[in-house]
């Protein structure tokens, strides 16, 4: 990591004072060593006073030094002793003794004893002070209420639209962001201006904070970056504060761009009983929705912010003459992936067999930072082989690394679990190969892979779908049950506990089938769910808004689904067990199987009602 000058200078000043002071206590030391002094006991200094050895004699307030008309046995002549008896004055001076006093210490004593330590303290306080600024971002305390942005100069920004895929719509909406900081007084000849603010919205991944820095690529102007959460602070105010100076900063550097990214950490709607924490996210947030109001979009400052969760933002915050247009960032269809790859692939060594084409069509739902990532891994797999290139099989490597997990080669099961899974494995894979409307089966292994899986069946889907119908939604719980219903065929009823991940997404997939598309007769057509949230995954324990009479049809209602995929997968294996044991023997024997290696996985599948094929 590249060390900064101001972190050089305090590591110089702290060497410089830790220097310092080993100096000087060196001197001190080198000062007593060689001085020809000899340390005696007061009785003995009392004896050679009587003997009349004495010659010289300097009383301090703890001390007595002097000297002797005769050396001592090891040569010197001067002597030291602790001071005892005050009034040993007038003895000495009886006996013809010369007596001077003297101070406790001199001016070496007073620095070392004093000065250095105050020294000391102060270089360690100002090494702390530095510190502690620079964790706050500009000063510490003394800036507690400074903005945090980071300020990215023209110079620093290298991101443009060419660096951007997948989102075309998106990043035709922010031209006109862009033609406007170039040229604003021909944007507004027919006296239009540009939205105050444009919030971006789109799930986790999609490229949201990387088309905020290309806009300010592109127009060459400063951009201010800071998250939502770094606005709110324990103190009240700060955060209101922290806003007024983000704006300030901005206006004198216009034309710029301030983004704001996770806003939904700011702009939370508003509670009518908030308290405590949330009464100063309430401070902030008015004081953000004031400056929207309080600047012109004429000055130069545009606003942008991004957020994943637009359901929960304040209305306030979204109304005209705020954020005035909202731009959708969504995963990327697949001619959007293909232009995402080709954006990455220019980074690695790819062979001639790498079909990029082929790769967005096993990649459905991926985003951009999925691909991105999907990149990584394929160039580290190729790597790891002491390949020169990556090829197609590496990135099918990657996919399998990414949606399945690591294999677990030290996971080791005995024949009975391995056949037993193998079994299972095939179970989904017939029964996918036998309905319409299923994603196809790439791939059928029972080599262990992620926390508990012992095996998986791979299905990837061949283009992007945006509706599901009734058939094919009850087709997925049939595939989700084919591993429990070959265990139930195969060993007369005797199942394991492998299908609990299954039967947990079979029962997802029936919940929402009743309660969110109205898809049972019984219960009827309307939606029990609460409101989901628009970009994140639902969450499983969400409670159910229905009486106690409508609950138990509802339970009643996703059994009944759950039992007829069950009893459908259970019935198109039971006339596929031939080919069930063959693949078995087959899997058993290669441990990993793939389409073009098993006939009966690539039969064409029948186009309908999504009835069982025969």
């Amino acid at each position: 990591m590249e060390t900064k000058p101001s972190d050089r200078k305090r590591s110089l000043l702290m060497v410089a004072v830790t220097a310092g002071g080993l100096g000087l206590l060196l001197a001190q030391w080198l000062l007593t060593s060689y001085t020809a002094v000899e340390v005696i006991p007061y009785s003995q200094f009392e004896q050679l006073v009587a003997q009349g050895a004495v010659t010289e004699v300097t009383v301090g307030q703890d001390t007595i030094q002097g000297k002797l008309k005769d050396k001592l046995p090891n040569g010197k002549t001067a002597f030291v002793t602790t001071r005892v008896d005050p009034a040993l004055a007038k003895e000495l001076e009886a006996k013809g003794i010369a007596v001077t006093g003297v101070s406790s210490g001199g001016a070496l004593t007073t620095l070392l004893s004093w000065v250095l330590p105050a020294l000391l303290l102060y270089g360690i306080w100002i090494l702390m002070a530095n510190r502690m600024g620079g964790r706050e971002g500009l000063g510490g305390l003394m800036s507690i209420g400074k903005s945090r942005a980071k300020i990215y100069v023209e110079q620093d920004i290298k991101v443009t639209f060419a660096d951007v895929a997948g989102v075309d719509e998106a990043k035709f909406e922010l031209q006109e962001v862009v033609s406007f900081l170039k040229d604003p007084s021909s944007y507004g000849r027919l006296g239009a201006h540009v939205p105050k603010g444009i919030l971006l919205v789109g799930p986790p991944g999609t490229g949201k904070t990387l088309l905020a820095r290309a806009v300010a690529g592109e127009a060459g102007v400063a951009f201010f970056s800071i998250s939502g959460s770094e606005f709110v602070e324990m103190f009240v105010g700060v955060g209101a504060a922290r806003v007024r100076d983000l704006f300030e900063q901005a206006r004198k550097s216009a034309p710029c761009i301030i983004f704001i990214d996770e806003l939904d950490a700011l702009g939370r709607s508003r509670s009518a009983n908030a308290l405590g924490g949330y009464d100063e996210k309430e401070q902030t947030l008015n004081q953000l929705l004031a400056e929207l109001d309080g600047f012109d979009p004429r000055s130069g400052v545009i606003l942008l912010a991004a957020t994943n969760r637009p359901e929960i933002l304040d209305p306030a915050l979204l109304r005209a003459g705020r954020f005035d247009r909202q731009v959708l960032v969504d995963r990327p269809d697949k001619l959007g992936r293909v232009a995402i790859l080709k954006v990455h692939v220019r980074k690695i060594k790819t062979a001639a067999d790498v079909d990029l084409d082929k790769i967005a069509g096993l990649t459905t739902g991926f985003t951009g930072a999925d691909l991105a990532n999907l990149i990584n891994e394929a160039a580290i797999a190729a790597t790891r082989r002491n390949g020169d290139q990556v090829t197609f099989d590496d990135f099918t490597a990657a996919i399998e690394r990414i949606v399945a997990g690591i294999e677990k080669k030290s996971r080791v099961l005995n024949n009975e679990e391995r056949r037993r899974t193998a079994y299972h494995e095939m179970g989904h894979a017939l029964v996918a190969a036998s309905l319409p409307g299923v994603d196809p089966v790439q791939k059928v292994s029972i080599i262990p892979r992620g926390i508990g899986a012992l095996g998986y069946t791979m299905q990837r889907p061949t283009e992007d779908r945006f509706l599901l119908t009734v058939s094919e939604l009850k087709n997925r719980i049939a595939v989700l049950l084919g591993g429990r219903a070959s265990e139930r065929l195969i060993f007369d009823g005797d199942v394991s506990t492998g299908a609990a991940d299954d039967l947990v997404r079979a029962t997802e997939i029936a919940m929402e089938m009743v309660t969110k598309y109205g898809m049972d007769r019984t219960v009827g057509q309307r939606t029990y769910a609460p409101r989901p949230q628009i970009f994140m995954p639902a969450t499983q324990d969400a409670v159910v808004s229905a009486s106690e009479a409508t609950g138990r049809e509802i339970d009643l209602a996703v059994r009944q689904l759950i039992d007829e995929g069950a009893d459908r997968a259970y019935q198109i294996l039971e006339r596929r067990r031939a080919e069930l044991e063959a693949g078995v023997e087959l899997l058993i024997a290669q441990e990993t199987l793939t389409a073009e290696q098993f006939a009966p996985l690539r039969a064409a599948r029948p186009a309908g009602d999504g009835k069982a094929a025969a």
